[in-house]
């Protein structure tokens, strides 16, 4: 999204920051001063600091709840930066990941923006989850898919965003109607399905999952539910950064 796109939507009131256009007191301008010890670095050979990246885990919505606008924190950093050290180039992207892809805010972030280490963790997490795919279930998130016992189920697109909501939700129990407006919530009223008919759709899904369906619990007189299971690895994939937005 650029810039202008940005800015032209529509936003909720936000508070606006400031910069910092002086020292922050701390505890050591009132307290008797003592020689600071450079702090000793291990650098790999050959290379060099030449600037840092800070990851910050908030999406719009949760900006919008605590009364900011992403942009006005992006703002306020860059004129921050600008004011501590005047020299410093800036440079601010926004981290695009699958929706409802699960984790910390801010493991989604770093993994979204290929982050080396976050990378090589999820490069780890589906090499091992790879080794068990002979036996259990992978759902895949980012290539929408089910693997049962390593082979590829045939899952129809509704089925899976069943499977998913559920799955996202790891140990939530969803009830019938959020289901229907979640799922069906841009289908007309004669398209989308009961409360009741949900169960069918459930059962389908476990007809398909075979030896494994109990992993989709039914939660008496409520809904539904995905718990943690040991034959169950689940792949959200890496996301994709963003162009320069703002």
């Amino acid at each position: 999204m650029s810039t202008t796109a940005l800015l032209d939507r529509p936003t909720t009131p936000a508070r606006h920051l400031r910069a910092v256009t002086g020292p922050v007191p701390t505890i050591a301008d009132t307290a008797p001063q003592a020689p600071v010890a450079q702090a000793t670095r291990t650098l790999p050979p050959g290379t060099e600091p030449r600037g840092f990246a800070l990851y910050v885990g908030l999406d719009e919505a949760k900006a919008a709840a605590a009364g900011v606008d992403l942009g006005v924190l992006v703002d306020a950093l860059r004129r921050t930066v600008a004011n501590l050290a005047p020299g410093a180039e800036t440079y601010a992207t926004v981290a695009l990941s699958p929706t409802g892809a699960g984790g910390r805010d801010v493991d989604v972030v770093r993994l979204a923006l290929h982050e080396p280490a976050a990378v090589a963790r999820t490069k780890r997490e589906e090499e091992e989850a790879a080794k068990d795919a002979v036996r259990g279930v992978v759902v895949d998130i980012s290539r929408k898919r089910v693997l049962i016992d390593g082979e590829s189920a045939a899952f129809t697109f509704k089925e899976f965003e069943l499977l998913q909501y559920l799955v996202l939700r790891e140990g939530s129990t969803i009830e019938r109607a959020e289901l229907v407006s979640s799922l069906w919530s841009a289908s007309s009223e004669e398209e989308a399905p009961g409360e009741r008919t949900i169960d069918v759709h459930v059962r389908r899904l476990r007809a398909k999952l075979g030896r494994y369906e109990d992993i989709v619990r039914t939660v008496r007189g409520v809904g539904y539910r995905f718990d943690r299971h040991a034959d169950v690895a689940i792949r959200y994939g890496h996301g994709t950064p963003s162009p320069d937005r703002f």
